[in-house]
């Protein structure tokens, strides 16, 4: 008989475990960025300065569907948050001349459409990969019928140094300089990971996409906690789109999300579902994007710019052939329940 290893006992050892890959390729990285640091340090740190924002809406995207995911709901429907999102939080701010009800009004569109989401895959049992892809239709409808060339808001959201520490070399232009969506972001990776996995309200919302009916049976209202959820993660992808709108780029364009709302479930997929996990693939997805926009500008390799501009698409591929058979979701996901 062969000899089995006992698995990981302590909770820390774990989870690392099960990032393993995802670990070893974030210590490759840091190998590259000291590198190429020596060799350029204001490349190395415009790249990475990149990666940071553009890993931003891809983690908040994540956060998104792993919260609904968690607890049993499928969303493809986050591209489509995001982007009635952007536009809605856009368009408040071109009205009002405020960036924050512009922020807020962003927030409160992406709850709603997880608040519909919930109405149709919890209340009537609808598929959820259709209630999703009616997310996605409703919002490239609306936002390209009510598009309007011209409008602008006062000012983008501004960035803010954070004293002393934006002085440090390499970390403070990158992580200690930045906007505030960037900082609220990683607080929210923080946070969340806290509360999925050392909280009663996280164990519940595992426990509903694990085993509703276990669930149900020792008093957790299933459908209240998927309802949670989802409008939680909504809201998420609604800072998302005010991120995009409001302070990435400071205006609004058809189609503007390009597809992020995809990329981050594959984010999600990579980060096994964890928020942790998903901020460090997301990472590596800003990361490649940021790569490829300073090759093409540098014209260090002489490749036709469509080839380059397939980098981070081609990583989604390679991710989503390779690790989706091997990353195991919550065994309820995609199911509807029935209070017994």
């Amino acid at each position: 008989m062969e000899a089995t290893v006992a698995p990981p006992t302590n909770r820390w050892v774990e989870a690392l475990y099960r990032h393993r890959i995802l670990l070893g390729l974030g210590a490759l990285v840091v190998i590259g960025i000291a590198y190429f640091y020596n060799v350029d340090p204001r490349a190395t740190t415009a790249v990475l300065n990149a990666a940071l924002r553009h890993s931003t809406p891809l983690v908040l995207g994540a956060l998104c569907g792993l919260m609904g995911e968690r607890a049993g709901i499928i969303n493809i429907g986050i591209e489509g948050q995001m982007l009635l999102s952007a536009f809605v939080g856009f368009r408040v701010a071109v009205a009002t001349g405020s960036l924050m009800l512009g922020l807020v009004a962003a927030i409160l569109t992406g709850a709603v459409l997880g608040g519909f989401l919930g109405f149709m895959s919890i209340t009537l049992k609808m598929d959820q990969i259709i209630g999703g892809t009616v997310i996605n239709i409703l919002a490239f409808g609306l936002t390209g019928f009510y598009y309007r060339i011209g409008l602008t808001i006062p000012a983008k959201l501004p960035t803010i140094r954070l004293g002393p520490l934006a002085d440090l070399e390499l970390v403070g232009p990158v992580l200690f300089t930045n906007t505030p969506i960037i900082y609220v972001t990683l607080l929210l990776v923080a946070i969340f990971h806290y509360i999925l996995f050392f909280t009663r309200w996280g164990l519940r919302t595992r426990a509903v996409g694990e085993h509703p009916s276990a669930a149900d049976t020792v008093g957790i209202n299933v459908h209240a906690m998927r309802y949670s959820n989802v409008i939680i993660g909504g809201a998420l992808a609604g800072l998302a789109g005010a991120f995009l709108s409001l302070e990435a780029v400071g205006t609004f364009d058809r189609a503007m999300t390009n597809g992020r709302g995809f990329v981050a479930l594959a984010v999600m997929i990579f980060g096994k579902w964890t928020p942790i996990g998903a901020w460090g693939a997301a990472l590596l997805f800003g990361l490649a994007t940021a790569l490829q926009t300073q090759i093409q500008f540098s014209g260090a390799v002489d490749i036709p710019h469509q080839f380059i501009g397939l980098l981070p698409y081609v990583l989604t591929i390679v991710v989503l052939a390779g690790f989706v058979g091997r990353a195991r979701p919550p065994a309820a996901i995609g199911k509807p329940y029935d209070t017994e």
